[in-house]
């Protein structure tokens, strides 16, 4: 009878010769794998695959990460490499550069996982904050900030926004990973991505055409913005009211609260209007104004392409260069500055278009009245005079300044 050998564990130096790993001692850089022989908070032994033992410590022990400050004897670790024999002939290595590997590995997981977790706020520049997350330095560019961090500066003030982005040093921001790259050492996180998700629930219930009732949190030069159910709307500049205004806030200010349409849903992006909810001017615009009358206006603004002249709180009207004098006009401004309050004649009224023409020039000459769109001209003996602005380059000009776009 053929007798069963019993097997008998293999010693590590058996394994080694077995695999052949004893032609592979570590070198300088390489990361290994160990068991820890004794941890303290001054030093931590490991035991290296039975071949050596590494010592860890100083600043290699506990600068990458807090995971090492409780290890136990038996626990497995990696280290990396950094001299092959100390004083004491143990291999020296570090828990740092180990421990970085596993900072980006930790964070590609997160990048794929999508899920969201605090960073802290280092630094801030003009751009936005530098950022700390498992000790990995990253960005959180000024545009992936949430609407409650976001620096509403007025006029885009670099310098302003600079200021505002300072007070968040030291703060924690719930944030997302949308880049991560270990090789250019590139990592962009988002606190806004996490914004957005918290509200697509809410966003939900609302479409197009709703009535909110909010308060104004923020106005800036292009409109103000208004919160409502734990969302944030903006109205645009050109939809607070039906009359031209230089800034917001000449109609509003923080604090005030508004009703407002909801005129677009754009992912987490809401726009608003005030003014759909009030009764447009223009639509009784011409039992109010006459073509051939004389009114009085005082000049809001002074454009190269003309005046904006306010008739009255709710109907302004443009006086466009060609209807200023009959002679050519070398500078606008000897003709009329913003507050002058002049005399001028309705040459054109166009309802829908929310536009009313005025003439200097009129004064003394026949208009045509004719339907809306068409061209209204006033002839004098050798000229006639073009009205409108439509068939000329300034057109655009006049439409962008009168929205405020």
């Amino acid at each position: 009878m053929q007798k069963i050998q019993e097997q008998v564990p293999q010693t590590e130096f058996a394994k080694l010769i077995a695999e052949g790993a004893y032609l592979q001692f570590p070198q300088l850089g390489d990361i290994v794998n160990g068991k820890i022989i004794s941890a303290s908070r001054r030093e931590v032994r490991v035991d290296i695959g039975g071949m050596t033992t590494g010592v860890i410590r100083g600043r290699e022990l506990f600068a990458e990460s807090s995971e090492y400050a409780n290890l136990k004897p038996g626990e497995g670790v990696e280290a990396t490499v950094i001299d092959l024999e100390n004083e004491n002939g143990e291999m020296e290595l570090s828990f740092r550069f180990a421990g970085q590997r596993k900072a980006w590995e930790d964070l590609k997981a997160l990048f794929t996982s999508g899920e969201s977790i605090p960073v802290k706020v280092i630094e801030a520049n003009k751009g936005g904050l530098i950022v700390q997350l498992n000790h990995v330095t990253g960005f959180l560019p000024v545009s992936q900030l949430s609407p409650e961090h976001y620096p509403r500066v007025s006029g885009g003030d670099k310098n302003k926004i600079l200021e505002k982005l300072k007070t968040y040093v030291g703060q924690n921001m719930n944030s997302r990973i949308i880049d991560v790259n270990e090789e250019e050492e590139k990592l962009i996180v988002s606190e806004k991505a996490v914004w957005e998700d918290k509200q697509k629930n809410v966003i939900a219930k609302y479409q197009v055409g709703d009535v909110i009732e909010g308060e104004v949190t923020a106005i800036a030069d292009f409109g103000a913005f208004v919160k409502f159910d734990a969302l944030e709307g903006l109205v645009h500049i050109s939809e607070i009211a039906w009359q031209r205004i230089d800034h917001p806030k000449d109609l509003l200010k923080i604090g005030q609260q508004v009703k407002a349409e909801i005129i677009g849903l754009e992912g987490s992006k809401i726009f608003l209007s005030m003014k759909k909810l009030m009764t447009d001017p223009w639509a009784d615009v011409q039992g109010r104004y006459k073509i051939g009358e004389t009114v009085k206006g005082t000049i809001l603004k002074v454009n190269p392409f003309g005046f904006f002249v306010e008739l009255d709180s709710e109907i302004h009207g443009l006086a466009h260069v060609s209807e200023l004098s009959d002679k050519p006009i070398t500078d606008i401004r000897s003709i009329g500055r913003s507050g002058d309050v002049m005399e001028f004649k309705v040459v054109s009224i166009e309802p829908t278009e929310h536009r009313l023409g005025l003439s200097l020039k009129g004064m003394s000459g026949d208009v045509v009245q004719t339907t809306e769109g068409e061209v209204t001209s006033e002839k004098t003996e050798d000229q006639t005079i073009m009205t409108t602005p439509e068939t000329t380059e300034e057109a655009v000009a006049v439409e962008t300044e009168e929205q405020e776009v």
